[in-house]
């Protein structure tokens, strides 16, 4: 048997959620398919959403699905494995099911740069957002790990939060920074050091310092770092959406809403774009559930003879 619902909702983070509270309270038979790999999950609190300021993205989560759920929206923790073109879906378990419309809210995921200790303290005192956490660590010693001329784009900002900050250019070559970055980063106070990182310092259960593969090392609090995007656009890319190339990875090209190019398809949240914080992530589910709602009752209404 298939089970069919007037909208599917893939992925279960603030964008999903969001959309999938709107449908339900429209009234509209709403599945949440979760995967449980929120990209916010190493984090300990998030910032920035106005009365949530300082909330886990746990226990965010958690509330969510409790109001999803007093609206009859069902959310089953699973994969999706594959999609057609009539949307049909199919769940890691087997199980298939079908929609009129999909909303797809997979995000992304963050791929570290592969220096000892970042991964281990990222989303401690190894960070890579100024407004999520900037706050919590100001005026402590900042370092930046560059991994590609683009970094000194960060390094510049996190100089809002800290007078002491210093950009170690790792595999970047000095060459490569812009005259403008060069004087810029001068203008800011930011220290620029060539060569590349071997290791961070941890002690005590902290980040103390960076080390060069030259043996030097400096004393630092905090490390920003700038992961590589990497979109989940599989199975938008099954749906035969059309994606574009942008600095952080390919996304799908959508319009106002979250509409892509494949009728019937919305993207909201990290699935359509890297910059997306928890805040814009639910106000764009809530804006694509209302079209959602709206588009089903006209086609409704246009088939009713």
């Amino acid at each position: 048997m298939t089970d069919t619902y007037e909208v599917i909702v893939i992925g279960g983070g603030a964008a999903g959620l969001s959309a999938a509270l709107v449908l339900g309270r429209a009234r509209r038979r709403t599945l949440v398919v979760d995967a449980g790999e929120p990209r916010n999950a190493p984090a300990a609190h998030m910032q920035g959403y106005l009365t949530r300021d300082g909330m886990s993205p746990a226990e965010f989560l958690a509330i969510g699905r409790e109001e999803i759920a007093r609206y009859g929206v069902e959310l089953v923790q699973d994969r999706v494995v594959d999609v057609s073109q009539g949307f049909g879906v199919t769940l890691a378990n087997g199980r298939t099911l079908r929609a009129r419309r999909l909303v797809i809210a997979t995000g992304l995921r963050d791929e570290l740069p592969a220096v000892p200790g970042v991964a281990e303290r990222f989303g401690e005192d190894v960070l890579h957002c100024p407004y999520c956490h900037g706050w919590e660590v100001r005026d402590q010693a900042f370092g930046v790990l560059a991994t590609t001329p683009l970094s000194a784009h960060q390094a510049l900002m996190v100089s809002q939060w800290s007078k002491d900050v210093t950009f170690f250019l790792h595999t970047v070559e000095e060459a490569d920074l812009s005259d403008d970055d060069v004087r810029r980063l001068g203008a800011a106070g930011v220290r620029v050091v060539p060569g590349e990182v071997e290791r961070l310092r941890i002690e005590d259960d902290r980040l103390t310092g960076v080390r060069l593969t030259d043996g030097t090392s400096y004393d630092r609090e905090v490390l920003f770092v700038a992961p590589r995007a990497l979109p989940r656009t599989g199975l938008l890319e099954q749906l035969g959406a059309e994606l574009k190339e942008t600095p952080f990875g390919a996304y799908p090209t959508v319009d106002p809403t979250g509409q892509t190019t494949v009728p019937g398809v919305w993207a909201v949240g990290n699935a359509m774009g890297f910059g997306e914080q928890v805040i814009n992530a639910a106000g764009a589910g809530y804006r694509a559930a209302a079209v959602i709602n709206g588009d089903l009752l006209m086609a409704d209404l246009d088939a009713t003879p």
